[in-house]
């Protein structure tokens, strides 16, 4: 058997699967395309998380939509982190050009186009549907390790959500958590301490403070109602394909926080929500999650380690988590560990460093008789990537250095009017667009403070005055000078006489 058949055999063995699966591309050998080593995802394992990496300019955003409309195509939900804002083309279908014909071409396929069902969502004012849970919903244990906060001031964050959650006190939004910390420190110090304990003031103006470095990135937009529910994230369209929602945060990049705090919390939401599934033939829902290192280099500790612990509970849900990034370093090894695909594009290697980081990532994918791994890496052209995965099994599959397929919709984002039109069809705009202000602890608080002002500026009741009568001579002699001194010296001679006999 020659090389290429014994190259055939190993993919296809690897890559065919009982169940579902949807088209990646195909292998290559030795630079040339290998039409009959189909590499194929099966559906199976897509909750078992994923990654894909590669240098700017290697086509991951193509490879991120090409699995994203493979899933809609299966009827799986998607959900996708717009970062850089190119991927709302994928609600348009694709134009032909020679490129992809010939790329098509080589693999014996023709290209359709198509575009799918989108839902657009936005974190801020960008066009679509806006996405909010209030701070109740994040609760004191999440926003603790969002904010960075240490166990003495986790303590006590979770100490005043215990006192409003008594006191009736609704935290919808962050200007309720900012006037409860403020009652806190100042009006309702003594009243909170008597119940709960010892209030630090120190404490409360560094969790101030953080709660307003979080407002000066945004957040106010994503605290609030009306809250998001996940079933919206899970709806399948009328063709019966799964919908595809994309999450613009375009303006919010520059803010690692902001986006991170929304990230962990709708994972926790989904964690927390949905059904233990166990093995599913296909997941829920996918996530993606674009420049995902601008997550993890702003993460604290405590937010690394939530974050490992809900990846690797989350699948069980049947909801799967790709990531999306230029490095494979820019992942926590704990994180990295957890991902079953691994879709490999192109690295760049200008720097020593660059060699040395290279080096570090080929050490990451199984061995293969078919490439030298770091120089291959640095070798492949736009649209080729090194792909891996775990089988229904649970065993690594053949790394195989793979030609992908093209995206069947545009490969470029929608213009101003085509969004205006995709957002004016949304069904979830007019339930979620609508700026919901609910009495809640702001307003009680600034109640209950008004009514205390109110009671201590009460002046007592003023009786009439009765006429004054003439004084008598007596009380005249009493209220005179000389007789005010007397009135001394007598007091002061009773008290001498009450020490003595004492003594």
């Amino acid at each position: 058997m020659s090389n290429k058949e014994t190259f055939i055999s190993d993919v296809t063995n690897g890559y065919t699967f009982k169940g579902a699966s949807f088209r990646l591309g195909s292998g290559m050998l030795d630079g040339t395309v290998v039409s009959e080593a189909v590499v194929n995802i099966p559906l199976k394992t897509m909750n078992r998380h994923g990654l894909i990496a590669g240098a700017t300019g290697t086509g991951k955003t193509k490879t991120l939509q090409l699995l994203a409309e493979g899933l809609s195509d299966a009827s799986v939900s998607v959900l996708m982190m717009d970062i850089k804002g190119d991927l709302s083309g994928i609600a348009a279908a694709g134009q032909s050009n020679k490129i992809i014909e010939e790329r098509y071409a080589q693999m014996g396929l023709e290209w359709q186009a198509k575009g799918y069902p989108v839902e657009l969502l936005s974190l801020s004012q960008e066009k679509g549907v806006r996405l909010r849970a209030t701070v109740t919903e994040y609760g004191a244990v999440l926003l603790s390790k969002v904010l960075d906060l240490n166990d003495n001031q986790s303590g006590l964050l979770a100490m005043l959500f215990k006192y409003a959650d008594d006191q009736h006190l609704p935290i919808l939004d962050l200007k309720d958590l900012v006037k409860l910390l403020q009652y806190a420190a100042e009006e309702g110090n003594g009243e909170i301490s008597q119940s709960y304990g010892n209030i630090s003031k120190a404490s409360l103006g560094t969790i101030l403070r953080k709660v307003i470095e979080l407002q000066n990135q945004g957040a106010d937009h994503i605290f609030g109602e009306r809250s998001f529910e996940i079933d919206d994230l899970l709806r399948i369209s009328d063709d019966g394909r799964g919908l595809i929602s994309i999450l613009r945060v375009t303006d919010i990049q520059d803010k690692p926080k902001l986006f991170s705090t929304f990230m962990l919390q709708l994972l926790a939401e989904l964690y927390a929500n949905l059904p233990e599934e166990g093995d599913m033939e296909q997941p829920k829902l996918v996530m993606f999650i674009d420049e995902a290192h601008l997550i993890f280099n702003e993460a604290s500790k405590d937010l690394l380690q939530q974050i490992e612990s809900i990846v690797k509970l989350i699948r069980s849900k049947g909801v799967g988590v790709i990531f999306c990034t230029q490095n494979p370093q820019d992942i926590p090894a704990s994180v990295l560990s957890q991902l079953g695909l691994k879709i490999q594009h192109a690295l760049r290697a200008f720097t020593a460093n660059d060699r040395k980081a290279i080096k570090q990532a080929s050490e990451n994918y199984p061995d293969t008789n078919y490439y030298v791994i770091d120089e291959t890496m640095t070798q492949m052209g736009i649209g080729e990537a090194f792909v891996t995965l775990l089988n229904e099994k649970g065993i690594p599959s053949p790394l195989v250095q793979t030609f992908l397929l093209s995206p069947a919709s545009r490969m470029n984002i929608l213009e101003p009017n085509e969004i205006e039109a995709l957002v004016a069809e949304s069904k979830l705009v007019a339930k979620y667009n609508q700026d919901i202000d609910s009495e809640s602890a702001y307003e009680l608080l600034n109640a209950k403070m008004q009514s205390n002002i109110a009671q201590e500026k009460i002046a007592p009741v003023k009786a009439t005055r009765p006429v004054k009568e003439e004084p008598s001579m007596f009380e005249k002699v009493l209220n005179s000078a000389a007789g005010k001194q007397a009135q001394r010296s007598l007091t002061r001679g009773l008290l001498d006489v009450v020490m003595k006999m004492f003594k």
